[in-house]
């Protein structure tokens, strides 16, 4: 701020107010005295209130466990996030909409969990019904059997093909 000072004559009221304000801004975001000291004990005790919190909710969210019972035990399994039932006992819910039972088949009844997609039926992948297979292999053609068993006779050999005397030029072609 001294350097703003022109000379013996001091500064004119504008310069005065331009320099004010220039102080100002340079401390703008910094605290000082009581303020500073309230503002960083706040600050102590929102990041020991944030750790706290953060930590209580780490450890409950670790210890839930499903809340369905099988032959009188409680399930040991984690439950799913933001439910309160396991993957296998997910079922068992009664508000969620994202599982269903795999239905099975008429031999082999199942209850799998299933996610709920686009198929109306959804199934697990045991009884996932595949599609009828695109390609369809071309036939084979029976070959008569008098084809087959034709006499080998009639077949000239590799030995019989070469040429054995050399023909005038006016027969070779």
């Amino acid at each position: 701020g001294s350097s703003l000072l022109t000379g013996p004559e001091g500064l004119m009221a504008k310069e005065r107010e331009n320099l004010k304000r220039l102080k100002c801004l340079r401390r703008y975001r910094q605290r000082y005295g009581v303020e500073a000291l309230l503002h960083r004990q706040l600050k102590e005790r929102r990041m020991l209130a944030t750790d706290g919190a953060a930590q209580q909710a780490h450890t409950t969210r670790s210890s839930q466990r499903c809340l369905a019972f099988v032959d009188d035990v409680r399930c040991s399994n984690q439950s799913l996030p933001m439910t309160r039932h396991c993957l296998t006992h997910i079922c068992q819910d009664t508000n969620q909409t994202l599982f269903k039972p795999c239905h099975g088949s008429e031999e082999i009844p199942c209850n799998k969990p299933v996610p709920v997609s686009l198929s109306e039926d959804p199934c697990c992948p045991l009884h996932l019904r595949l599609p009828p297979p695109m390609y369809v292999p071309e036939q084979v053609l029976a070959v008569p059997e008098e084809l087959e068993a034709a006499p080998t006779d009639l077949y000239l050999s590799a030995a019989e093909l070469q040429p054995t005397e050399s023909l005038p030029l006016e027969f070779s072609d």
